[in-house]
């Protein structure tokens, strides 16, 4: 299993998001702990459990420590990324850029095509709008 200190670099859901999403795309068990600890509210927070949830509807994962203030979480990938369709309501005004940039490498290593339809603010404070996504990270990543 590999770990991952939260608190390293920044100490924020950037690095719970890209860890989860690599450890999916790789099928490797990882455990976060010190989840977002240099925040003042340290922890999982409602858009991160989103982001964690799409993944591991993906490849199937088993999922300890899912909960809004978790400061810690297990992820077992249980199969490669699979295509199909998912629908993902965050249900607050959580980023759907940031969850959209966590679900990227996943999405790119499904099995098969794949449509995500998700709902949720599109310019949220600390996160780039959607704009960004469709304008400059879409065009970069296809070039």
């Amino acid at each position: 299993m590999i770990n991952v200190d939260g608190s390293m670099g920044e100490g924020g859901g950037q690095l719970l998001r890209y860890s989860v999403a690599l450890a999916a795309v790789l099928g490797e068990e990882i455990r976060i702990y010190n989840i977002r600890a240099k925040r003042s509210n340290p922890g999982l927070r409602p858009q991160h459990l989103n982001a964690v949830r799409v993944i591991a509807r993906l490849v199937d994962a088993e999922v300890e420590g899912l909960r809004v203030g978790s400061r810690e979480v297990t992820f077992r990938p249980r199969r490669r990324p699979r295509g199909g369709e998912y629908r993902v309501d965050i249900g607050t005004a959580g980023s759907i850029s940031l969850l959209l940039q966590a679900s990227l490498p996943v999405l790119a290593a499904a099995d098969g095509p794949v449509t995500l339809t998700v709902t949720g603010g599109t310019s949220v404070k600390w996160a780039p709008p959607v704009p960004y996504l469709q304008n400059v990270l879409i065009p970069l990543l296809s070039s």
